[in-house]
């Protein structure tokens, strides 16, 4: 709970740069650093000294000292070690990604594992002190923005990790609505409209009605693993080859040639979005055998990069395609196209979402900072003394959907479908469950997200367990499991003895989480 006069900031934390807002006396402010820099990069570097620092002072040790700086954390939360986006997430990282004890990932950093969490909280961590220092106050409370295609676990890790920078995370949006909030909020707005979301790790395709202050999502769709570092990773390997072809020097295995590749890269991709041509130079890359230092000099152009690349920005496309046939709809049928995320400043992404929607899209919103915008927006919405709009203008009302069907195993490893994807939200559905033997106390229940006919082929939540239940004969105890998919998209499960009517104790443990000893071990380190 909050109390009415408390200021909730928003928060986008983004896979490659994060940015902050607020509603201050019914304005929007979006939150600038020290140095008047409203985008924060998602990074995390722990020097020899034992010190670490987060955001752009953390951006030089990305080259500098990869091994020990963490990148592109989002990509990983949430997400089991044997999960085929880790495992390609980890052929591009520089730095150690571990095995924890219950499959999860950690980094593995100067001989200490870090849970995803734990690096997420110190970036958010991060821009709660800048908003700290820009409006004088203790900050306490935020919403936090996810990918719309987020599963549960990934966006309880997300509120873990407000919990370890010391945030009451109030609320979880996705993206793609925050977008559309600050596009539509407040302006008399009524149209149907796609949010084009393609950030540094993630791509979201949203379709919205809004209708004043009603913002009712119609379809979403998503690629958790998509997104312009695949751009920066093709440049690179371009690059490498390039490099090897100049001097016959092979730069696999050198991590440090490969992270300055990657700067030069992420700087060569962002400088042909306003010229033709940019001229990749890196002085002494790697050595010869014999220790003379060897240059790259490389030419490219905006088609040169499309011929690298184009391929990656097709497959949004795919995504769009998914949305649309869930809302029923042609692209025809969209009144405007916003973009959002920086990947959308590229010419190419923006001539092909032209070509591919039949209109071009609207481009007189910064898409670095309309998510944080809109986050701000539902912040104040729900601390009504910074409320932003006149007194009688009615708050926002958001209604989403589920980012994933949710579903249960059944036998022969089918899977039951519960809520289906693109159900709006809040929604819940239940289920009769009883026991199977004489005497049994206890009862198990395995919770999955995907949309694939097979348990095995889709993400386990967790199991739920319903225990101390009266001994009796097989099939006498009967109860009712009420599943919930809340507002922040999280499941919420309760359950009740059909012939008691009292609740019923239940345990739900989540798969991709997180033991008791690893998460006081985490807060431990954070209130050093």
């Amino acid at each position: 709970m909050v109390s009415a006069n408390e200021l909730i900031v928003g928060i986008d934390l983004g896979t490659t740069n994060s940015c902050i807002a607020c509603v201050l006396d019914g304005d929007v402010h979006v939150i600038p650093d020290e140095s008047d820099s409203t985008l924060q990069a998602s990074v995390v570097a722990f020097l020899d000294d034992g010190s670490v620092i987060v955001g752009n002072e953390a951006q030089n040790e990305v080259v500098v000292d990869p091994i020990n700086t963490v990148v592109s954390a989002k990509r990983l939360i949430g997400r089991s070690f044997a999960s085929s986006a880790v495992q390609r997430a980890i052929q591009d990282l520089p730095y150690r990604v571990v095995k924890g004890d219950a499959l999860q990932p950690f980094i593995g950093i100067r001989g200490q594992r870090y849970a995803l969490p734990e690096i997420s909280g110190m970036v958010l961590r991060r821009m709660k002190d800048i908003a700290n220092r820009y409006v004088g106050n203790e900050i306490k409370s935020a919403v936090v923005t996810v990918p719309a295609n987020f599963n549960d676990t990934q966006r309880q890790m997300t509120k873990l990790a407000g919990e370890l920078a010391g945030l009451n995370v109030v609320r979880v949006i996705n993206e793609p609505t925050a977008a559309a909030l600050a596009y539509g909020y407040g302006h008399n707005v009524n149209a149907r409209v796609a949010i084009y979301d393609f950030g540094g790790g993630t791509f979201d395709l949203t379709i919205l009605d809004i209708r004043g202050n009603i913002f009712e999502v119609l379809a979403t769709a998503g690629d958790g693993h998509l997104g312009g570092d695949d751009f920066d990773i093709r440049l690179v390997k371009s690059l490498a080859r390039a490099f090897e072809e100049q001097h016959g020097v092979s730069l696999d295995g050198d991590k440090i040639a490969y992270a300055r590749l990657n700067h030069v890269a992420e700087k060569t991709k962002f400088e042909l979005t306003e010229t033709d041509q940019a001229i990749v130079n890196v002085k002494a890359l790697a050595s010869s055998s014999s220790g003379e230092a060897l240059d790259l000099k490389f030419r490219l152009d905006r088609a040169g990069f499309m011929s690298h690349c184009q391929d990656i920005a097709q497959r949004t496309f795919l995504v769009c395609d998914e949305a649309l046939r869930a809302a029923g709809l042609k692209a025809s049928d969209l009144d405007q196209i916003i973009l959002v995320g920086g990947s959308t400043r590229v010419p190419m992404v923006r001539d092909m979402v032209s070509k591919y929607f039949g209109k071009k899209p609207l481009t007189d919103i910064n898409p670095d900072e309309v998510v944080a915008v809109g986050a701000a927006i539902q912040g104040a919405a729900l601390a009504e003394d910074h409320f932003a709009g006149s007194p009688d203008q009615p708050r926002p009302l958001l209604l989403d959907v589920a980012p994933q069907s949710l579903g249960l195993a059944s036998v022969d490893d089918y899977y039951e479908v519960l809520i289906e994807k693109n159900a709006q939200i809040p929604c819940e559905r239940t289920q009769i469950f009883t026991t199977g033997k004489d005497g049994q106390t206890a009862v198990k229940i395995r919770i999955f997200q995907g949309e694939q006919d097979t348990v095995s082929r889709n993400t386990a939540l967790g199991e739920i367990e319903l225990y101390g239940l009266k001994a009796a004969p097989r099939g006498e105890v009967q109860i009712e499991v009420a599943f919930e998919i809340d507002a922040n998209g999280i499941v919420v499960v309760r359950a009740k003895d059909l012939a008691t009517g009292l609740e019923q104790a239940t345990r739900l443990r989540v798969s991709a989480g997180y033991g008791e000893d690893e998460l006081t071990a985490m807060k431990a380190r954070y209130k050093e």
